[in-house]
């Protein structure tokens, strides 16, 4: 969706955003920012939440559900403006000893269903005359070691790397970013990070994002504000982890 004229604005007004993976945690950051910004926010997943209209049942790894999707949101809306592409995530597992099912499962979430959801919703998008923005979150595990999710950050990698190529191929119809997320507190953020407040200090900002902060930047990335800005992948991650080396090299020199 592009604006030449347009003046400094982070708005949406009645915009169709599907968020995958909407629900809860970061999903449900992203939607709230995208209803602040007027937009209507559509979201998926494979257990609705409780009175909510805007709720479509998919499994996204399913490409014949994931068709149905994005036909019942074009029936209901008219129209396809955005998808974000949050579903994804995994536990913690050792990679040698995790089964190769568990290992290809995450593939298949975290890379192959956003590529799947992605080309649904381009199908639509390059009908429209203003075509329309796709964001995928990603993770900082897509460039450094992820020991634990080993797996996990390789799609992530791999998404990253998709975002790059699709935005070629699908300009300049459709603009295709990504963001690289840190650690954000969420309702289950306490079954990787404990309390927080120990994991807080090895960020330079000294916390753990909220969902809403990365709900802010798809919202930058989805909107005129990015109208010239395809292809890329935004940290958002409170500048990093604080090189340990730095920690060692004080205690040595106490």
């Amino acid at each position: 969706m592009h604006d030449s004229g347009t003046a400094l604005r982070l708005r949406l007004d009645d915009a169709v955003v599907l968020v995958t993976g909407g629900a809860r945690g970061v999903g449900a950051g992203i939607r709230r920012a995208f209803l602040r910004a007027g937009a209507h926010v559509p979201i998926c997943g494979r257990t609705p939440p409780e009175d909510d209209e805007d709720f479509f049942a998919c499994d996204v790894r399913e490409p014949d559900q994931v068709d149905e999707l994005i036909a019942a949101i074009v029936d209901r809306y008219g129209r396809l403006d955005v998808v974000v592409n949050n579903a994804g995530g995994a536990p913690y597992a050792d990679a040698a000893t995790a089964s190769p099912r568990f290992h290809s499962k995450i593939v298949a979430l975290n890379l192959l269903a956003p590529l799947t959801v992605a080309r649904a919703a381009n199908a639509v998008m390059q009908q429209q005359e203003t075509g329309g923005a796709i964001v995928n979150v990603s993770s900082v595990s897509a460039t450094r070691p992820s020991p634990g999710t080993a797996s996990y950050g390789a799609a992530k990698a791999g998404l990253d790397n998709l975002t790059a190529s699709l935005a070629v191929e699908w300009a300049p119809k459709v603009r295709v970013n990504a963001l690289d997320v840190g650690m954000v507190k969420t309702e289950l953020s306490q079954l990787h990070y404990g309390d927080g407040v120990e994991v807080a200090k090895t960020v330079p900002l000294g916390r753990l994002a909220e969902p809403d902060e990365i709900g802010a930047c798809a919202v930058f990335l989805a909107s005129p504000l990015a109208s010239y800005v395809s292809g890329a992948t935004l940290k958002v991650h409170g500048g990093g982890e604080v090189p340990a080396f730095l920690a060692a090299a004080s205690k040595e020199s106490e």
